[in-house]
């Protein structure tokens, strides 16, 4: 099957391709090793208490310290961005004046962490601080998961504006084809890209709910927004209600996307949608269709370029021809006319998984395949729990010598935001007996995101992509691998673009 695959999409002499080519370290500073660019992010799930925080029942202390875990396991994988759920259902892991406070965090919708302190802000500090990114995850339509079973707060929209909100099957959802609803949503994803440093804002499948089903007849049941379809009818509307479903949905990712790039252009939007947009795209594929059932016109958002990154939700092993991972990757980077990002959400936790389970092996040629099929190459893992228990020794075979994610990667630039770059650093350095000191300033006042050092002791090169609040770095002749010969440092803007090396070596 392996070799069909190959072969039915013209690649069978690229499989042993490397990942990575690395120049050889000359002599002279000026030659640097390559450096790797690659979108290495993992999802972190609050909805159910999935990922974070563990229970409802933590204080504050101890949710800080488990998201700290989460972030240095992220950093010690050579991950790079956390894309972190913050609004699950119509509520805030963050301090909100449109929405309550999740009950994932307390126990009790409305109910402030104690002591109180912003789960976001503290996120983005945090994350910053190791050299990651934040990803502000929302779910645009869920108003309530039914994994919270307690008191509703009166700020919740299912109280201030009980027109807009539906219940279907075990669910509240926001009707998405309400005008309300819309410039509710935006306003929530508005408000938090003013208020919080994030680097992105991502959102995942769930437009219109997964389809529910009559139990005593077996019949699929139709969202209830017929009074609203009605309405527009008699208003002279002309679309079918499929249409006019996916019409309501279009027209929000495209405002969203507009909208943050008018506020912050360096604030990436990306989205996560199921993986198959319709059965026989490719003509093998089989299965759920998200365009007709979801109202997702996932592949008219890439098309139209309303999007930095993509992430479909590729989670099926490579093999199989009628789901598989590669043929479906292949696919959608062909429809990706602007030539935003591809960088594919990947099961991860299906290592984790009693029956049925995964091994590492096959997460790690996934990961080999994006990059021979869509570049710059990316990932975002769901999630991070399959991270945490080391599933099938995944952690091991990612960060071993030669193993995929064996070295740091820089987030890809994205030259339809910015093709400029920040000016040259300044760097010095003071060598006493055997001691070491560098430091380095920006060129001139810019708005950086943080710094890349390049570090060559004898003929081996060490990479460190610093925050930019690090201005220096201390060497001892002690240390394993002694004095470094040469060092260069660049700077990193929001959008990581790099700015020419300033070098320091032992001759100056």
């Amino acid at each position: 099957m392996r070799l069909y695959l190959l072969a039915a999409l013209g690649l069978a002499g690229m499989l042993n391709t490397p990942a990575f080519s690395a120049s050889a370290a000359a002599d002279i500073p000026t030659t640097f090793p390559e450096i790797q660019r690659e979108f290495r992010g993992v999802w972190v799930a609050t909805v159910a208490n999935i990922d974070w925080p563990s229970t409802r029942t933590l204080s504050t202390e101890q949710q800080k310290a488990e998201f700290i875990a989460i972030l240095e396991k992220a950093r010690s994988l050579n991950l790079n961005a956390i894309v972190f759920q913050v609004r699950p259902a119509c509520d805030a892991l963050y301090e909100s004046k449109l929405e309550p406070w999740s009950p994932y965090l307390t126990g009790t919708m409305g109910k402030a962490p104690e002591p109180s302190y912003d789960p976001l802000a503290f996120a983005v500090e945090e994350c910053h601080k190791r050299g990651l990114e934040l990803h502000a995850w929302f779910n645009p339509y869920r108003a309530l998961h039914p994994s919270y079973k307690g008191p509703i707060s009166e700020n919740h929209i299912s109280k201030t504006k009980p027109q807009l909100v539906k219940k279907y099957g075990n669910y509240l959802w926001l009707n998405p084809a309400e005008k309300e609803v819309q410039e509710h949503t935006y306003n929530v994803v508005m408000d938090v890209v003013r208020r919080y440093d994030i680097d992105g804002v991502h959102m995942d499948d769930y437009f219109y709910p997964y389809p529910e089903t009559d139990k005593a007849t077996k019949k699929e049941i139709d969202f209830p927004d017929e009074e609203s379809y009605q309405a527009y009818v008699q208003g002279g509307g002309k679309l079918s209600r499929g249409d006019w479903r996916r019409h309501a949905v279009n027209t929000l990712m495209e405002r969203l996307y507009k909208g943050i790039k008018q506020e912050k252009p360096w604030v990436k939007f990306g989205l996560s949608p199921f993986g198959i947009w319709k059965p026989g795209y490719p003509p093998q594929i089989k299965g759920f269709n998200q365009y007709e059932k979801l109202y997702a016109d996932a592949r008219l958002w890439l098309e139209k370029g309303w999007v930095d990154y993509w992430t479909p939700q590729l989670y099926w092993r490579i093999a199989p021809p009628e789901q598989s991972f590669v043929a479906l990757l292949n696919w959608w980077n062909e429809q990706n006319k602007m030539k935003r990002h591809i960088w594919p959400g990947l099961y991860t936790s299906k290592l984790c998984e009693k029956d049925k389970k995964w091994e590492a092996d096959e997460i790690i040629n996934q990961i080999k395949w994006t990059r021979i099929l869509a570049q710059p190459s990316g990932q975002v893992h769901f999630s991070v729990a399959a991270f945490m228990k080391n599933c099938s020794g995944a952690n091991d075979e990612l960060t071993t010598q030669g193993g995929v994610y064996n070295r740091r990667a820089l987030v890809p630039t994205m030259p339809w935001l910015s093709k400029s770059v920040p000016s040259k650093p300044q760097i010095t350095g003071e060598l006493q007996g055997g001691t070491l000191k560098l430091a380095w300033k920006p060129g001139k006042q810019e708005d950086l995101r943080g710094w890349l050092l390049l570090v060559k002791t004898g003929d081996q090169w060490a990479t460190h992509i610093l925050p930019v609040g690090e201005r220096g770095k201390e060497f001892s002749a002690a240390d394993a691998n002694g004095l470094p010969d040469v060092v260069a440092v660049s700077a990193l803007d929001r959008y990581w673009n790099e700015s020419p090396r300033a070098v320091w070596t032992q001759k100056q």
